[in-house]
Parts: C-alpha cells; sequence; structure tokens
C-alpha cells in the first residue's frame, strides 16, 4: 500500500470512527462545532454561544435545541445538555498523555451544521498559551497544523486511533491552530459544567491597556514612564467602579505585587480573598484603593 493510499484509509477510517461524535452549533450568523462527549452533553468553546438556548445538528442532518448547563467563558470551554439520541460519545479520558511533536493528527469539525469536515497534520507545538475571550492567559495547550475553517473551533484534534486529543479553540495566523488539551483538568472542568458548577473567578469590572501602552501616553504627556496598566474602561455595574477606580487612572500594584501586565493582575485576582487593594497613578498622584470583589 502506497503512502497516499494509507493516507487516505486513515482519513476515511477517522471520519468513520470520530464523526458521528461531532455536531454543528449555531446557524448562518454564529457558527462553531462541538463533540457528544457522553450521553445528553455536548462539549463546545464558550465563544461559539451567543445565549442559554442552542442550536445543535448532528452528524445524521438531525437539528436539536438544547440548554447551556455552564460556561467557562475564560477558559473558553462549554457543556451543552441536549438529546443526542445515538450519537456515540467521543470519551475525554484525561490520561494525560503528551503527544510527541511530529506526531499525525485529524481534525474533524462541523461548522455551523453545514457538513463534516476531516483534515491532518502534525503537531507542531505542545504547551503553547493564548489567551481566552477575556483576556485570560490558556496554559498547555496542543498546536498542530491539520486546516480549520471558519466554524471549526469546539471540534475535536484526534490521534490515528481516534483517541481525543484536544479542543480546538484558536487560530494562530497562517497553518497553526491551537487546541485545548484533553487532559486531566479539562476531564474535571467538564464535568463540573456540566452539573451546572459555573467558576466563579474575580472579577474588578474594567478594561486595560498594556504597559507599553500606558508608558506611550504618559511620556507624549511630560509625565515619568511607570509600568502600568491603564484602565481605559469602567463598567458602571462592577466592583472596581464601586470602589472609585476610574478611567485614565493606571494600576501599578494589586495585591501588593506589581501589575507590570495583565497576567499579573489575574493572579493577583486570584489570590484575592473578598477584597484586593490597587495602588493607582492619577496623573502624579498615588492612591490606594480597596475593591470589595464579593
Amino acid at each position: 500500500m502506497s503512502v497516499i493510499d494509507e493516507l487516505q484509509s486513515l482519513v476515511g477510517g477517522i471520519a468513520q470512527s470520530v464523526g458521528a461524535s461531532v455536531v454543528g452549533i449555531g446557524n448562518r450568523r454564529a457558527r462553531g462545532s462541538g463533540i457528544v462527549v457522553a450521553p445528553g452533553k455536548v462539549l463546545t468553546n464558550a465563544h461559539n454561544l451567543w445565549r442559554d438556548e442552542v442550536h445543535i445538528t448532528f452528524h445524521d442532518g438531525r437539528t436539536a435545541t438544547g440548554k447551556l448547563a455552564g460556561a467557562d467563558v475564560d477558559g473558553d470551554i462549554a457543556v451543552v445538555d441536549v438529546d443526542t439520541n445515538d450519537a456515540p460519545a467521543l470519551e475525554v479520558s484525561g490520561n494525560g498523555t503528551t503527544p510527541d511533536l511530529g506526531q499525525v493528527v485529524f481534525a474533524l469539525s462541523n461548522p455551523g451544521g453545514r457538513g463534516l469536515r476531516v483534515t491532518f497534520g502534525l503537531v507542531s507545538g505542545t504547551q503553547r498559551s493564548f489567551r481566552g475571550p477575556r483576556g485570560r492567559r490558556i496554559t498547555g495547550s496542543l498546536e498542530h497544523t491539520a486546516p480549520l475553517l471558519p466554524g471549526s473551533s469546539g471540534g475535536p484534534v484526534v490521534d490515528s486511533d481516534g483517541r481525543l486529543l484536544g479542543v480546538n479553540t484558536n487560530r494562530l495566523g497562517e497553518g497553526f491552530y491551537l487546541a485545548i488539551p484533553a487532559d486531566s483538568t479539562l476531564r474535571n472542568r467538564m464535568d463540573n459544567l456540566a452539573r451546572g458548577e459555573t467558576p466563579a473567578r474575580p472579577q474588578l469590572g474594567i478594561g486595560v491597556a498594556p504597559a507599553e501602552v500606558a508608558r506611550g501616553l504618559r511620556r507624549a504627556v511630560g509625565l515619568d514612564e511607570v509600568d502600568g496598566l491603564l484602565v481605559r474602561q469602567v463598567m458602571d455595574d462592577g466592583p472596581a467602579h464601586a470602589a472609585g477606580v476610574r478611567e485614565g487612572d493606571l494600576i501599578v500594584e494589586a495585591g501588593g505585587r506589581s501589575a507590570a501586565d495583565a497576567d499579573a493582575l489575574f493572579e493577583a485576582l486570584a489570590d484575592a480573598a473578598g477584597s484586593i487593594e490597587l495602588k493607582v497613578l492619577r496623573g502624579v498622584e498615588e492612591r490606594s484603593i480597596t475593591v470589595d470583589l464579593s
């Protein structure tokens, strides 16, 4: 058997064994893919969902309306309750096996229910990171080169035996894609979401600009350059607004640690117990602001 014949056989086998577990999410306006992971449960990306009711298309063309069980927006995963009928589940084993660089992988999708797609590529990197929908860093991701159409996020990347390696989530420009690994962490998060246990991560209710933007703006108006996060938006109903944080404030410390980048701020928030103290510069004036996170 030639290499081409072997590859054709592999792709066909993956489509046959895994394709029925891949569903379409949404419709014309918002579309993505998902994975049947248990009877009555579909796993997808949180960014694919716009409301609690979710339109789902199965491999045989059947459509159903599912209901959101739980979503982790910062981690970009969600679980939907829906009648999966006879669609087989693709197990999230959580065995923690890391694919080797150069390993052949297959990506499957059903963008918005428009039909199954199967592509192949190679593992090009592991332990990669990217930012989720609200800016928090998602780490440990699998990078691969199996091409994906728009609407493929939420679909699976599998090995040559059809075992789930990850959930396709992010495009890295030309020809590279990132998937959330199907490890024990994903297994636990998925189980919690399926029970309706949505994680509650502290939020300040602000939008910030990175340190280089803050330095440039301060330099432009003749102020000393200082590392920190420039507050460019304060939500009216957020904890920061209630505490007196203003647009234009420069956050230089959070919880007693430097706030030189967004990751440092997120780490400080994760460690906060009920409230967090921010040190901000308002022009040349330094202020301490205690924000109630409860």
